[in-house]
């Protein structure tokens, strides 16, 4: 008996076709789940700009923020001044805990490799062996000195929590090659960034863009496993659960949390099939499991190159937006404010034959001309000393590389001054990076866009310049 106080609400047009259609929700399945025959749609302008170099992005996030001079930018003048007070050769400018030591010169040696002579140091004895393929960017800068905005700017590009992230923007964008998968996916290898989650999120995209993150070990995802005793039952329970939320969208109008519901549901059920088998390495041969640092005796470095070969089989199987985040190797990220030498060489064994195994398989399987690959930090670190033997954040100079998809290999872009402190040749902004990305994929910046708060977003706001000195 209904209470007479009570009338039901009467649906729109709108309404009407939505409930119809069952939701944008559905609509939003459809997209990020599109087949390989609708690979190239959709944008907010119907399709690709331009011709796409790279089909796929893996941004291998090395949270914490590397050293510039330690790492691809050497600086003798570090060598010449060390233990010299730094406001002798440098203007100080503050830094985040304003702890200033002494002009402290880097630990390792470089040398130059490969027939473009790219300088690497030490660190990263196995990257330096494709150097070939990757261009350096030694002249990137951040709009901020702390890492939670510094991440959020990096991710989103905007410093403020709540915008779309990259990888959120590239699904909305080009959408997904394959139904069973999420178009943006995050392989946490333990550590999540200052910021949270909301560097994965999708802002005010709909949030069936969000990232989707999976942790390493054996359930990537959780209540992945179906838990009813036969598929039949598992989809009968998810076809009510889906029923009982277009209802409520019929009665009350649209809403994107329960429209992103749907949309997940539908996705959860495909990829119980799909992300069992996705993980399960040991079907790779040995050789392969070797390549990558899954059989290495370090920890860090076994969860890392578990995380890359994850990362190809996803490429394998049409993923198209791909971070991985660092795994912990005992003491803070690359965020290395005192003990430079111990931390940093903890953070290097961990990802660098991975990454080096990562190029070289893509390569040998004809991927690597097709996937774009970037490595970065937030910021950089600071020419002195934070304390004795340590490194404060640098937003003013730091280095990043891409490699494959369309980039230029054994190419050096950019420089910073005589003792890496500042960007002073070529100045790379984080949008001008996003650009790049997008303009690799197909997609023109300026373009791909959303109607929000009574304009039109965008990923580079009103910012944004192709790197072209570094394209093929």
């Amino acid at each position: 008996m209904h209470c007479g106080n009570f009338q039901p609400k009467a649906l729109s047009r709108r309404q009407m076709l939505i409930g119809s259609a069952n939701g944008f929700g559905a609509l939003a399945f459809g997209v990020l789940h599109a087949g390989e025959n609708d690979k190239n749609k959709p944008n907010s302008s119907g399709g690709l700009h331009h011709q796409a170099k790279a089909k796929n992005i893996i941004f291998l996030y090395m949270d914490g923020a590397p050293s510039q001079m330690d790492t691809f930018d050497p600086k003798p003048m570090l060598t010449k001044y060390h233990g010299e007070t730094p406001d002798k050769v440098l203007k100080v400018l503050p830094t985040q805990f304003n702890s200033i030591g002494k002009i402290l010169q880097s630990p390792w040696k470089f040398k130059q490799y490969g027939q473009s002579g790219i300088w690497v140091s030490d660190l990263f004895p196995h990257i330096s062996k494709h150097v070939d393929e990757l261009a350096v960017i030694k002249s990137a800068v951040s709009n901020f000195p702390e890492h939670t905005s510094a991440n959020y700017f990096l991710h989103t590009g905007s410093g403020l929590q709540g915008r779309p992230s990259w990888g959120a923007w590239t699904s909305y964008g080009l959408g997904s090659f394959n139904k069973t998968l999420p178009g943006f996916l995050v392989l946490n290898g333990g550590l999540i960034p200052p910021g949270g989650l909301d560097n994965f999120n999708s802002g005010f995209l709909p949030a069936a863009y969000q990232g989707s993150v999976f942790k390493y070990g054996p359930a990537p995802v959780a209540n992945i496993n179906r838990k009813e005793p036969s598929e039949k039952m598992q989809k009968d329970k998810l076809d009510l659960v889906s029923r009982l939320d277009r209802l409520n969208i019929q009665k009350n109008g649209t809403h994107d949390q329960i429209e992103s519901a749907i949309a997940n549901q539908e996705t959860a059920f495909l990829m119980q099939t799909s992300i069992p088998e996705l993980m399960d390495i040991k079907t790779e041969s040995k050789a392969t499991q070797d390549l990558y640092g899954v059989s290495s005796p370090n920890a860090p470095t076994k969860i890392f190159g578990t995380q890359c070969l994850v990362a190809r089989r996803l490429l394998e199987r049409g993923a198209r937006f791909i971070e991985l985040t660092c795994p912990s190797v005992g003491s803070d990220r690359w965020d290395q404010h005192s003990n430079l030498k111990d931390g940093h060489e903890k953070n290097a064994l961990a990802v660098d034959q991975p990454i080096a195994g990562l190029i070289q398989d893509l390569k040998a399987k004809g991927m690597l001309d097709s996937t774009l690959i970037l490595w970065s930090g937030e910021f950089g670190r600071t020419p002195f000393a934070q304390g004795n033997d340590g490194r404060d954040h640098n937003p003013f100079g730091f280095t990043c590389w891409m490699a494959g998809g369309g980039v230029k290999g054994g190419t050096n872009y950019g420089a910073t001054d005589d003792f890496g402190y500042h960007a002073i040749d070529g100045k790379v902004e984080i949008h001008d990076i996003h650009a790049t990305m997008l303009h690799l994929l197909g997609i023109d910046h300026k373009k791909l866009t959303f109607r929000f708060g009574g304009r039109d977003m965008r990923l580079t706001d009103v910012h944004g310049e192709v790197i072209s000195k570094i394209l093929v």
